[in-house]
């Protein structure tokens, strides 16, 4: 019988989640949450300066917002610092490691005869016995097979082979009683019940040193997936040159979760030809064998018009609500309740043209503008002596009316006609009056958004 699916992410806090951990934490996600198991959070904070409190929160805020939930409290694996030491020293009484009483000075001499800068270091305190063992600090290291092969198995990169003599035996615990980044990890996974690694290929040489740990305690190897990266549009590593590189700067650019959800999944990983699909429909079909071992390439382009279906797609109250959170993240004015109000009453009439948060609030600047309103200078020129004549001549029919679109159809289009005009020539100084802007949503819908009252008050405004 299979173990139960357990996946983590393993963020160091550096002060933000990078989009390319924002993707590793979404793959196992889905991986996990698609099959019933659990999705754990380690924050990998030895690195004592940059570990603060503050990056700490940047990671946990980056992943709220993909909403990517975990299960348990988030673990410190500075805090685990004992139980790392106690594991390296059980290696020592299994005769899997040993003490190593070689000095920087001595592994540095040998660096420096070597022919090869690439040489393994091979300690001479391998096999040399307790008792003829000095009393000095000594660093525990690893005893690596030094003949034959090694094999990885790895769900992405498939089978990969390690000569043995090109492994070191490597350092798990210093000689101040910290523990290495190789012999936490692998501690940490086990200990929190992790069956499957999912991480970038830049830890794919790990996996074979971290391997022997595995072995070294008898513990079972979780299964290896070791995906590409992220590249910029110019195929190179993705780096602050290429734009955002952050989670929560794409929150400000105005992209909904939702769409970067969608757009992350699609990103270096493929299912038939499904592009556009709903976090339920990607949990169903997220799998290991999907991902590809080329290096995914960041394409702003095709991460707008996924949103711009996800927006469109989105409830209204949703939408709204994740607007907000937008406007906060972007520092930008909160909305009054009124202009709440207004947005939930319009969005419909903006969010399917929209592709950005920022692009929403530019097309709803209807509902969002304070009287009295002064016009763009390309929607101004359609104000013109003969147009405000025709808009003030409406006021007396609109006031009357019963304000549904079928009647604002029938007022609008029988003024055109009596003024010998076609309906575009009627639409732009409205447009100019009622939102001081030559593109924006149908009239009708501007109308039909701010109220009869709010309307006639607006032409009256743009008559004076």
């Amino acid at each position: 019988m299979s173990r139960p699916v357990v996946t983590r992410f393993a963020p160091s806090p550096t002060g933000y989640l990078h989009i390319g951990g924002g993707r590793t934490a979404l793959f196992n996600w889905l991986y996990a949450r698609g099959r019933g198991g659990k999705f754990l959070l380690r924050i990998e904070d030895t690195d004592r300066e940059r570990s603060t409190p503050e990056a700490t929160a940047a990671i946990l805020r980056g992943l709220t917002w993909l909403g990517l939930d975990w299960d348990g409290e988030p673990i410190s694996q500075f805090e685990r610092r004992d139980r790392h030491a106690e594991v390296a020293h059980e290696m020592l009484r299994r005769g899997t490691a040993y003490k190593c009483f070689s000095s920087q000075e001595e592994i540095a001499a040998f660096r420096e005869a070597s022919s090869a800068s690439y040489a393994v270091f091979r300690s001479p305190w391998r096999d040399v016995a307790a008792e003829d063992h000095p009393d000095l600090p000594y660093v525990i290291r690893m005893k690596a097979p030094q003949i034959g092969q090694s094999f990885i198995k790895d769900e992405v990169q498939g089978s990969v082979t390690i000569q043995n003599d090109t492994l070191d035996d490597m350092i798990c615990l210093r000689s101040d009683g910290t523990p290495t980044y190789m012999l936490a990890v692998v501690v940490d996974d086990h200990d929190m019940g992790v069956t499957h690694v999912i991480r970038g290929d830049d830890h794919l040489n790990n996996a074979a040193r971290q391997q022997m740990i595995y072995d070294a305690m008898g513990w079972e190897v979780p299964v290896w997936a070791h995906i590409p990266l992220i590249h910029g549009p110019d195929g190179k590593k993705l780096s602050k040159r290429h734009g955002a590189t952050g989670v929560e700067e794409y929150q400000a650019m105005g992209y909904p979760a939702a769409g970067m959800r969608n757009y992350l999944t699609r990103l270096g990983w493929a299912h038939g030809d499904a592009e556009i699909f709903s976090t339920t429909e990607a949990l169903a079909m997220f799998d290991l064998a999907g991902i590809g071992r080329a290096p995914a390439r960041l394409d702003f382009k095709k991460l707008e018009n996924t949103c711009g279906h996800h927006m469109a797609a989105m409830p209204d109250a949703a939408l709204l609500h994740e607007l907000i959170a937008f406007m906060q993240a972007a520092g930008l004015p909160a909305l009054t309740e009124t202009q709440k109000d207004l947005m939930a009453r319009g969005l419909y009439c903006v969010k399917d043209r929209a592709k950005t948060f920022h692009e929403l609030l530019e097309k709803a600047h209807f509902m969002l503008v304070s009287r009295p309103i002064s016009a763009d200078e390309a929607s101004a020129k359609s104000l013109d002596s003969v147009s405000r004549g025709i808009l003030n001549s409406l006021t007396p029919q609109l006031q009357n009316a019963s304000w549904t679109k079928a009647e604002l159809e029938t007022i609008l289009t029988n003024a055109a006609a009596e003024n010998g005009i076609g309906f575009g020539k009627l639409a732009a100084p409205l447009r100019a009056a009622l939102a001081g802007r030559s593109t924006t949503p149908s009239v009708y819908d501007m109308m039909l958004v701010i109220g009869q009252t709010e309307t006639i008050t607006r032409l009256n405004d743009a008559t004076v």
